[in-house]
């Protein structure tokens, strides 16, 4: 029997979380965590910032559609549109890494 809250990954119970964008349940490991810092949505690369967090996939196209649907106020409880910027910069900086080939 599978555990509230955890999905299965190579015989272990891992925590699994949201995305705001596709809604799709996954492993934590695999979404970015995201936290409000005063009116600007940043990508909490290690997992530490403070606050409350919202989970996404790390590609563009989740990020666009939880900007269509209005998913950062709701998931972050709070009133008004939110800035995105510096998400989508650091998806389009590992995108472009990414879709860099070796010389």
């Amino acid at each position: 029997m599978r555990q509230h809250g955890k999905l299965e990954y190579g015989g272990q119970a891992v925590p699994q979380r949201t995305c705001v964008g596709c809604r799709v349940r996954t492993a934590k490991s695999e979404l970015l965590r995201l936290v409000l810092v005063e009116d600007h949505v940043v990508p909490d690369l290690r997992g530490r910032l403070s606050g409350r967090g919202a989970s996404l996939h790390p590609s563009l196209s989740c990020l666009e559609l939880a900007e269509r649907r209005r998913a950062f106020p709701r998931a972050f409880r709070v009133p008004g549109p939110l800035d995105v910027s510096p998400v989508r910069a650091h998806l389009e900086g590992d995108h472009e890494m990414s879709c860099r080939t070796p010389s």
